[in-house]
């Protein structure tokens, strides 16, 4: 069978929060679609390893952020590829609160969804939240980043704890060292350089600054293996 073949369903990009006992989490997801209409109800999948797991449970309650194509993998990464038991993601995250308590991003983010959950289904590693929609909005008029975009443009991965995550055969470079982020699977290739960190195409792995970071999610250089 061939899973890659998954990847040719559509999905969004989204940010998923919750609240419990006053605390806000958050982490990225991609399998959020809506079931019905009237009244309007959504379904979201999170890994039960996940804090916004845990939290989501406790309270019910749950917010969509709906990200547009100008977020930044620097966003994406902090929400997700790094957890909420080590770090707090909303200290210099901009937000506001929902209604009912819950944080919504308002930085690169086009709209959102705000919900109540009114039922869970549990499919072994995940559980489908199915949520009644109480609020939603958008907040500006662009195009939201699909998955596809994420994936092609961005040169996004998925973490381990997502739905469609398929851990993918690593190819050895002839020519040029590629290497391989261990937290998240971000590859720095010398023919690209990175850009936003303001390396230039040509300087190879062993030539970046000592105090490099992972552009997605801002590990050090230790934790790069080498194709």
């Amino acid at each position: 069978m061939n899973k890659k073949t998954l990847h040719k369903i559509s999905y969004g990009l989204y940010i998923i929060s919750s609240i419990k006992e006053g605390k806000l989490n958050g982490q990225i997801a991609n399998t959020v679609f809506q079931i019905t209409s009237e009244p309007p109800t959504m379904a979201i999948s999170i890994n039960k390893e996940n804090l916004t797991h845990e939290y989501i449970r406790e309270s019910k309650l749950l917010t969509v952020s709906i990200l547009d194509q100008s977020a930044p993998m620097t966003l994406i990464g902090k929400f997700g590829f790094k957890t909420g038991r080590e770090i707090d993601k909303f200290i210099d995250t901009k937000y506001k609160l929902s209604n009912n308590g819950v944080p919504i991003i308002e930085e690169a983010v086009m709209g959102f969804l705000e919900g109540e959950v009114i039922q869970e289904v549990d499919m072994g590693s995940h559980t489908i939240f199915i949520a009644r929609v109480t609020d939603a909005d958008i907040t500006k008029d662009v195009e939201p980043m699909n998955y596809a975009y994420y994936h092609q443009v961005k040169n996004g991965k998925a973490p381990k704890t997502a739905p469609t995550y398929i851990e993918e055969d690593v190819k050895k470079s002839i020519n040029i060292d590629k290497y391989t982020c261990s937290v998240c699977g971000y590859v720095y290739d010398p023919e690209k350089g990175d850009e936003a960190g303001g390396i230039k195409p040509g300087v190879a792995f062993e030539e970046l600054p000592e105090a490099w970071l992972c552009p997605i999610c801002g590990v050090g250089k230790s934790e790069f293996v080498k194709e």
